[in-house]
């Protein structure tokens, strides 16, 4: 893990951020001086934004009902602060930190940078939570993975005599005119800690950090008590998680139609539930071969 900011180029005009916990891709469409300016851009930005947030990093992972009178300073802390505030009445006990909006709002500053004139479209993808900028007319197609899992499996059976090798379940098409920005995707067996079995929860938001925080209490609410469950004090597994000692999921064995179905449709309650109070524009949760979607449904591709 790079302990300084860095950055390469890598094919089809994306590029490769990472500072410390932040990994990102990013890539923008239009005219080719704007779109180089657009990348220094972010890149400047970029290389404040680690050092802003670990200087507040102790309020961040403090839950949102602990911090009425708080204020932040850095804007990315703000934006997490505000999406996490507005989605706690999905949490099932109000409990939800601005951390749980990390990845998206990260995402969203940069993808601010690089809406510059001359760019047509752009994306900054922060470890699967996507933040997109479209002008008129523009589009871009996002893969959805139902199974993290089994993806990485069929991406380590990949060789180089096949490097076209598809390892996403379905597409989405996000278009200018529709009122989504943000996608971002969260499960138990992603890179943070779930209170839930999903194996995914997909969500499409105005912003990147509403999607990222929305994603995460779904996933949560796709849960139930069953011995075959695993689950260990997040505390055990990382000291720095803003989680404490709740109970996080590590292993879900097959647990067979009849006890899914229901744990699934748990998670599409609370999606529609943040829908009606205008907080996600759609959602797509999944487990052990199953899938229930929010509508509505007019950005996913056949």
């Amino acid at each position: 893990m790079p302990m300084h900011a860095q950055r390469r180029s890598l094919q089809e005009g994306r590029w490769h951020f990472q500072h410390g916990p932040i990994d990102l891709v990013l890539q923008c469409d239009g005219q080719p001086a704007a779109c180089a300016q657009a990348i220094d851009t972010a890149w400047h930005r970029f290389t404040q934004v680690l050092p802003a947030l670990v200087s507040e990093l102790n309020w961040l992972r403090q839950p949102v009902s602990a911090l009425h009178n708080h204020v932040f300073q850095d804007p990315v802390a703000r934006r997490m602060h505000h999406a996490a505030r507005a989605a706690a009445v999905a949490a099932p006990d109000g409990f939800v930190t601005p951390m749980a909006a990390v990845a998206g709002a990260v995402a969203q500053e940069m993808v601010a940078c690089l809406s510059l004139a001359g760019v047509d479209r752009a994306y900054v993808n922060n470890g699967g939570d996507i933040a997109v900028y479209l002008q008129d007319n523009m589009q871009w197609r996002v893969g959805v993975v139902t199974d993290l899992s089994n993806a990485l499996q069929r991406l380590a059976t990949q060789t180089l005599s096949d490097p076209d090798t598809v390892v996403v379940d379905g597409a989405l098409v996000l278009d200018a005119a529709m009122p989504v920005r943000g996608v971002a995707t969260s499960g138990w067996q992603g890179r943070s800690f779930s209170l839930g079995i999903a194996d995914s929860v997909t969500v499409l938001a105005q912003t990147a950090a509403q999607a990222d925080v929305a994603a995460t209490l779904i996933a949560n609410a796709v849960n139930l008590d069953d011995p075959r469950i695993q689950r260990r004090p997040a505390n055990s597994l990382r000291d720095d998680t803003d989680l404490g000692a709740r109970l996080v999921t590590v292993d879900v064995p097959p647990l067979g139609d009849s006890v899914v179905k229901p744990a699934l449709q748990l998670g599409l309650d609370c999606a529609r539930g943040m829908q009606a109070l205008g907080l996600i524009h759609a959602a797509y949760v999944c487990c052990q071969g199953h899938v229930l979607v929010a509508e509505p449904l007019e950005c996913w591709a056949q």
